[in-house]
């Protein structure tokens, strides 16, 4: 057996241990506290980045810090296997969705492998696989059966170019982003989930232990809004309604505006307007909702020759189309109030319409044709018959005074009512894709519906489907496929959408208790000891959709009876089932994001002629900067920015100066010759996110092979805050691969002075031993709290305390064995390899990751002697050395009689002395 450090030879050794042991596979034991850990399992794309791997393994370094306390361990892994990019690589690579999926999953399972992660492959779950989406139809069927799923109109963005919808981040100025085609809004029959129907329930976080940041995301994107429901009739007699949070300012509607999709824009225009709103709503529906909704931009309308009353005054007021008026918001309807909403006023300004204000501060005299902008304010309303002097403040609902009486005043006349709006609509699940789970829906001849039983479930995604861009599903036209038979016989057609992949996400952690289980979409005893997730860690990107459906089709299935049996079988464990349905993960924790290197910009020399502190350049020649010369009458330094042929150079002063590279100039750059262009001028590139376009993808494999997997895994530990991540750096690996290798000396390689006999009570015994015990107390805290980096840190520490005591007579003494010990149980989580091979070079039994995690003693941890600072009239005079246990008159004694500290006090007296134990003595003298 070698001494030397082989990271290649070990890991994958261990690696194969551990699976044929079995070690990591976790089992119901009611004897033992539970911990489901859990991290959001990926797509598989077919290759891990470094960002799957920031997000794994401090999450497994903590799970495992877990089960070394004495917790029962649930730490799974699976994929998020159907969706958009099999379908696109089945079209451009001629593979089936499913083949090149479940290749993706084998490459991905070996490279997961040789992360060293303790993830319990037995219960891995493909949503993509029959006995998966069999369940994920089945919760189709109970939230359609429960009346949650129906059929319904929605706006999506279409590609004719395509034929098919586009998701919003695909959608860039108006043209898809891939062929730089136009998209338009399109109205579609489409299924939804009514998350609405939960939506004040989801915006109760009281039992949740999560980011606030995602907390506030998730409350902004539900949007509840408090107001009022008012009816506006048009002169022929037709209702349009309106939602308003601010009916105290109805007297100020001098417009109403419709969204261009409104139901009722054709038939209240006017024949006169009929070719320019036709004309006009073309145009807009081109937009998405996202940039029509854009603060930023111009907003744009047309009147529709057709005019409303004012329910409140009996004004006559015109009604127009705009496309700042969402149909998804609301009634798709607005009561334009010009001089209280800024959107309301830029346009009103724009098309000459009326400005009237209804609230106003006091002492001041507002003039609708005068002002330069919406007043927001406070106020006391004005222009408002009978309401004029009540009060408006910026309270929403009932809690403003003028908006409680306006709803009072609306709802007697039977004009309008009190009413709350969300921002958030019904979840759209329909999808026009083939590689996704299928809807379980019949369509029969008479028009009805019909839910596929639970004996025909799942419905099979067939394999000989076509992949044509027609903008519908290729199930479509796959005869055998569509046509079936109802229930009492008659011919049907199948549903041909399938779900949104998010509905296979919403419930994947329940089918990682039994993915075997074919009775339920889970094993009830397995749930009621694993539920609910402990700790589940993932992007703070996921917030407004995939964390916002789990907790929805959580509060569903509870409300469903899903946990009935789950809360049964607690029951008869002594286990109280209460409130544990309500949510699905009770503490969450995001990883922020590991950037892209920096890039260095080229070395530049440039001359030719100033202006004013610009140079104008005709000649730029690129150079090593260890050959830049000390003085050069031009202009030099690295490039920080390019924007066509501007340069912004740093000089050696960490100056900024602007240089203008003129088109005929000279530009020489070694590698490329003499005769290069601008563009070819390489920048500083700002730290950014990694992706393939951008070229700065960190292929982890590359660095598990250089340096193996443990030096990785300690690097993303300890590099970044986890929580907030940052710009990778291939040189900052060295130091981790340097940390490892010289605990790998410190535990192999034998003392020069051979062992110590025996261990007498020394200081440096002592001194060996207090660093053990604070360094336990410091990992343990750090994993606590998710601080990998101080984690690290604190073992980096250690290492260096190793090493001074194996120079000294302590090798081989009982503190040594013990700080030995502690050193390869605390670096386990982390380093899981190495860890394991010395704790068996140690002669210990297999494996250091059964072992019990450390315990620190405080009384061990304190110190002997403390350094004490000294403060007089607030500012650092001294500092002294104490023992850890002086007591405050002595402390205060002590630093009056120090020099530093005598200087300020001398002549004056001592009004006030206080000693921080351990701290600071803090002294005030007058």
């Amino acid at each position: 057996m070698t001494n030397q450090y082989i990271p290649q030879i070990i890991e994958k050794r261990w690696q194969d241990k551990w699976a044929d042991t079995e070690l990591y596979r976790s089992k119901v034991d009611w004897s033992k506290p539970k911990h489901y850990a859990l991290t959001m399992l990926p797509y598989p794309s077919g290759d891990l980045h470094i960002g799957h791997w920031f997000a794994m393994i401090p999450s497994d370094a903590r799970a495992r810090f877990m089960r070394m306390r004495g917790y029962n361990v649930l730490f799974p892994m699976g994929f998020d296997a159907f969706g958009l990019p099999a379908e696109n690589a089945a079209v451009q690579r001629n593979i089936h969705p499913a083949r090149w999926t479940y290749a993706n999953i084998e490459r991905m399972r070996k490279q997961l492998r040789t992360m060293g992660a303790m993830f319990d492959w037995k219960r891995e779950a493909l949503s993509c696989d029959p006995s998966y989406y069999r369940w994920t139809e089945w919760f189709f069927k109970q939230l359609y059966l429960h009346g949650l799923a129906y059929r319904g109109e929605a706006l999506v963005n279409w590609s004719e170019t395509l034929q098919t919808v586009l998701a919003n981040e695909q959608v860039i100025d108006g043209k898809d982003e891939r062929t730089g085609q136009p998209v338009i809004q399109k109205l579609m029959t489409q299924w939804f989930f009514s998350i609405t129907k939960y939506a004040d329930e989801l915006l109760n976080f009281d039992k949740l232990d999560w980011p606030e940041p995602i907390k506030i995301m998730q409350t902004n994107w539900i949007g509840r809004s408090e107001g009022a429901k008012v009816i506006f009739k048009t002169e022929s007699g037709d209702e349009i309604e309106v939602f308003t949070t601010r009916p105290d300012t109805l007297w100020g509607a001098t417009f109403m505006a419709l969204a261009p999709e409104h139901e009722l824009v054709e038939k209240i225009t006017s024949p006169e307007q009929q070719d320019a709103v036709q004309a006009y709503i073309e145009q807009a529906v081109k937009t998405t909702e996202i940039e029509r909704a854009s603060e930023s931009r111009e907003k744009t309308g047309i009147f529709t020759g057709a005019y409303a009353i004012n329910p409140v005054n009996g004004q006559r007021i015109p009604v127009w189309i705009a496309d700042y008026v969402m149909i998804t918001y609301g009634s798709g309807a607005i009561m334009a109030v010009p001089a209280h909403d800024q959107r309301d006023f830029d346009f009103a300004r724009k098309y000459g319409l009326k400005i009237i204000p209804v609230i106003q501060p006091e002492g001041e005299n507002f003039d609708g044709d005068t002002m330069t902008e919406a007043y927001v304010g406070s106020g006391q309303m004005i222009n408002s018959a009978q309401f004029n002097g009540t009060a408006c403040s910026n309270a929403k609902g009932r809690k403003n005074p003028g908006i409680n009486a306006v709803i009072d005043w609306l709802e007697e006349r039977g004009i309008g009512q009190e009413d709350i709006n969300y921002r958030m609509r019904d979840w759209l699940i329909s999808r026009q894709r083939y590689w996704g789970a299928p809807i379980p829906m019949l369509h029969k001849e008479d028009g009805n519906l019909e839910v596929v039983s639970d004996a025909d479930l799942p419905v099979l995604l067939p394999d000989d489907v076509e992949f044509m861009p027609t903008g519908q599903s290729p199930l479509v036209y796959h005869k055998g496929f569509l046509n079936t038979i109802a229930s009492d016989g008659s011919p049907a057609r199948r549903e041909t959408d399938t779900m949104d992949t998010f509905m296979c996400s919403s419930w994947y952690w329940f089918r990682y208790l039994s993915p075997q289980y074919n009775a339920a979409p889970f094993d009830p005893e397995e749930a009621a000891y694993w539920l609910p997730v402990d700790v589940y860690t993932g992007g703070a990107e996921h917030a407004t959709m995939h964390l916002l459906y789990a907790r929805f089709f959580n509060k569903v299935m509870r409300d469903m009876g899903v946990f009935d049996d789950t809360a049964a079988a607690m029951k008869t464990r002594g286990r109280d089932p209460d409130a544990l349905f309500d949510e699905p993960m009770l503490t969450l924790r995001n990883q922020g994001q590991i950037l892209g290197e920096e890039t260095i910009g080229h070395y530049v020399l440039a001359s030719g002629r100033w202006e004013s502190k610009k140079l104008i350049a005709d000649k730029v020649e690129v150079i090593d900067r260890s050959d830049a010369p000390k003085e050069f009458d031009g202009a030099q330094g690295e490039i920080m920015r390019r924007t066509e042929n501007i340069l912004q150079v740093q000089t050696a002063s960490d100056e900024l100066t602007t240089i203008e590279v003129t088109a005929d100039a000279q530009i020489t750059i070694p590698t490329l010759g003499e005769s290069c262009s601008v563009t070819q001028l390489q920048h500083h590139l700002e730290i950014q996110r990694m992706s393939k376009s951008k070229g700065n993808v960190v292929n982890p494999d590359e660095f598990v092979q250089l340096y193996g997997s443990d030096t990785v895994r300690t690097y993303l530990m300890f590099a970044f805050d986890w929580q907030k991540g940052g710009p990778w750096n291939s040189q900052g690996i060295k130091g981790p691969q340097r940390f490892l290798e010289d605990v790998w000396s410190i535990v192999v390689d034998p003392a020069k002075d051979g062992l110590a006999e025996t261990e007498a009570e020394t200081k440096a015994a002592r001194n060996l031993r207090r660093k053990t015990h604070q360094t336990i107390q410091a990992c343990t805290d750090s994993l606590e709290t998710f601080s990998f980096n101080t984690y690290i840190a604190a073992l980096m520490a250690f290492r260096n305390t190793l090493h001074s005591a194996k120079r000294s007579a302590l090798y081989g003494s009982p503190a040594w064995e013990e700080a030995i010990e502690t050193m390869l149980t605390l670096l386990a989580p982390a380093a899981p390899h190495i860890s394991e091979e010395l704790w068996m070079r140690s002669g210990h039994q297999y494996s250091v990751h059964q072992q019990v995690w450390p315990a620190f003693d405080p009384e061990i941890a304190a110190e002997d002697e403390i350094s004490v600072g000294v403060l007089v009239n607030g500012k650092v005079r001294d500092r002294f050395t104490a023992p850890a246990d002086i007591s405050q008159e002595d402390a205060i004694a002590q630093a009056q009689d120090l020099p530093g500290v005598k200087r300020h006090i001398e002549g004056k007296r001592i009004v006030k002395a206080i000693y921080v134990t351990g701290r600071l003595v803090n002294l005030v003298a007058k």
